[in-house]
């Protein structure tokens, strides 16, 4: 792994959650559960699976929660022992392996996504870092996990890449949208990247989800960027400025995306994963197959 200069990831963890409110005023967005599990472990999970060793959540200044749902509880952890089965201990304990390291780091302001990368500059050392946005949450099924799917890529072409997916027409102005030199290839080098585009303005229809692999380079061009959409400083304009120094790819990844930052993809996400889910999946399956009829 390390051979290859990519051991770090960065979860941006800062966001209010506003559009989940009332639920967040007291939970975070990242700890809102699909089936048993909140979005943010599946991130994790998915971390893990491709091979990273560091993971920097950049979380609200103050916020605790997070941080809390990873470490271990070793009281509560006995008592389960004693009471319950183990296969209850064990999803109590199945978090994050201590292999993996931790660290979390505050934004103090809401600033936008480049800026919360940013912030986690002084932990990285390697070539290139890797950034998962819990939001999208990605069924690769038999594929792997997205990131999976990335690193395997990286190996291969060893520079940046974007998972990116076609967005319809009516939606360019929710994502980043790129322009390459091939945009039927399944893998194609990035020649533009555009915030929020009108459909119009869009340079393509290849909306940018929440998985990146950037070159740490990338950094000190975040330090110079102006603010953008939105009044913030935003990942996408860094970008484009960094492509005229590194390669990036666009990678359009095997899998299922849910948009969990919105109330009907975690509606979809919670729906799907529950048909698949081994205790309850086939009840939950006759169950709804009832209620649709």
């Amino acid at each position: 792994m390390s051979e290859l200069s990519l051991k770090t990831i960065i979860f941006p963890a800062a966001g209010l959650g506003t559009r989940f409110l009332p639920a967040t005023k007291a939970c975070r967005k990242e700890l809102l559960p699909v089936v048993d599990k909140p979005l943010i472990q599946y991130a994790a999970e998915e971390a893990v699976d491709a091979g990273f060793e560091q993971i920097i959540f950049i979380v609200r200044k103050g916020e605790k929660s997070i941080a809390r749902h990873f470490s271990d509880v070793p009281d509560l952890r006995q008592k389960l022992a004693k009471t319950k089965t183990q296969l209850e201990v064990d999803a109590l304990t199945r978090t994050i392996p201590s292999s993996v390291e931790c660290r979390y780091v505050e934004q103090s302001e809401p600033l936008g996504l480049g800026h919360a990368v940013w912030l986690a500059r002084s932990f990285i050392k390697e070539e290139h870092f890797a950034v998962l946005l819990t939001d999208d949450l990605i069924d690769g099924g038999l594929h792997g996990g997205c990131m999976t799917q990335m690193m395997e890529l990286y190996k291969k072409n060893k520079c940046g890449a974007i998972g990116v997916e076609v967005v319809a027409d009516s939606e360019t102005k929710k994502y980043g949208i790129v322009c390459t030199e091939d945009t039927s290839a399944k893998v194609s080098k990035i020649i533009t990247i555009v915030e929020k585009p009108s459909p119009e303005k869009a340079p393509s229809r290849l909306g940018v989800v929440g998985r990146y692999i950037l070159p740490t380079s990338i950094m000190s061009v975040i330090e110079n960027t102006e603010h953008g959409v939105g009044g913030e400083i935003q990942l996408t304009d860094a970008i484009a400025a960094t492509l005229e120094e590194d390669r990036i790819d666009a990678y359009r990844f095997d899998g299922v995306r849910y948009d969990c930052g919105s109330k009907l993809g975690h509606l979809q996400a919670n729906v799907a994963y529950a048909r698949k889910n081994k205790e309850l999946g086939a009840d939950f399956s006759n169950w709804l197959s009832n209620e649709v009829m």
